[in-house]
């Protein structure tokens, strides 16, 4: 059977460090309290008037640099974000000309919120089990600080800014990415959202004035939910592959707040060091957090090792997947 295996990655981050010392003199907050409900120290942020395209050219350049694959190579971008640069076009096609990809590849944008990556990377890996392509890069940029409203202490200190790409190819060896599940539930609306700026609720001086241009979050409710359903989810996967705890090797998580990871790993029963967490330095970089989080411990990672990822977002929608490590 063919499967998709990741044959590089890649991030970038932003150089500006937001410190949670610096966050105190923005808002009625400190370091102290910031770290002990989601355990964030620091996050980066894209000081540059550039929109997240610019980090996902970052990250697909290097990407393309580490492989020693050529642009004209490439058949498929999928690029996974909540903060395209435009309504239109698509951030891909940004991310494509920016990269020199344009004499083959095709792209779009899909948007999963913070379940963005694995859900890329499932259509990714249809596209290369049908034939259809053969080289796809999946890219996750996300400047999160351009819908964070830093006057709001619950969330402002929440979120940073990242981009991570993957370049997954076809394999018959019995490793890539092996299966995954996915659930959506629309209900979720009111307690995770953007609330202006869409159709819906289309830009009026009455929306900017009210504050509506800023992610709106029911703290309670999200975590609630996302420990939940990222537990679930990681069990439903594990259970269809025939996993235990003792079998899989990691866990990545989605960072959104280290409670959160720290509850779905305790009730999974998974042993803490099994668990790879990179949220104290970067925050929660939305669907970049996953590939951010694997780039950054690559070094711990080996061919065939079993690893389940797992994420939760917005609508709300969340799943896992699972795939053998190849590189």
């Amino acid at each position: 059977m063919i499967n998709a295996k990741i044959s590089g990655i890649a991030s970038y981050l932003p150089d500006y460090v937001l410190t949670n010392d610096e966050l105190s003199h923005m808002v009625d907050t400190n370091d102290e309290w910031i770290t002990g409900r989601v355990g964030i120290k620091e996050r980066r942020i894209l000081k540059k008037d550039v929109g997240s395209s610019y980090m996902g050219i970052q990250a697909v350049t290097r990407l393309l640099e580490q492989t020693g694959t050529s642009a004209d190579d490439i058949d498929l971008l999928i690029c996974a974000t909540s903060n395209p640069d435009y309504r239109f076009p698509s951030t891909a096609s940004v991310i494509i000309h920016g990269c020199g990809l344009e004499k083959r590849c095709y792209g779009y944008d899909i948007q999963a919120a913070c379940a963005g990556f694995i859900v890329a990377a499932q259509d990714a890996t249809a596209y290369i089990r049908s034939g259809i392509y053969r080289k796809v890069i999946v890219v996750c940029a996300e400047k999160m600080s351009s819908m964070v409203n830093y006057s709001d202490r619950a969330t402002c200190p929440l979120f940073g800014d990242g981009a991570a790409a993957i370049l997954l190819e076809p394999t018959t060896d019995g490793i890539g990415f092996i299966d995954a599940v996915f659930h959506v539930d629309g209900s979720g609306l009111e307690n995770l959202v953007y609330k202006a700026g869409g159709s819906a609720n289309p830009t009026t001086t009455a929306t900017v004035e009210a504050g509506e241009h800023f992610l709106y979050q029911e703290g309670r409710a999200v975590y609630r939910h996302a420990v939940i359903d990222m537990l679930t989810a990681t069990q439903e996967v594990m259970k269809r592959n025939d996993l235990t705890v003792d079998t899989i090797d990691w866990l990545v998580p989605h960072q959104a707040n280290l409670r959160i990871i720290e509850a779905v790993g305790s009730r999974l029963g998974i042993n803490p060091d099994k668990v790879l967490v990179n949220i104290e330095y970067v925050g929660n970089t939305s669907a970049a957090s996953i590939p951010l989080c694997l780039d950054q411990n690559k070094q711990r990672l080996h061919a065939g090792d079993r690893v389940v990822l797992t994420a939760f977002g917005a609508g709300f929608t969340w799943g896992a997947s699972y795939l053998i490590w190849s590189l």
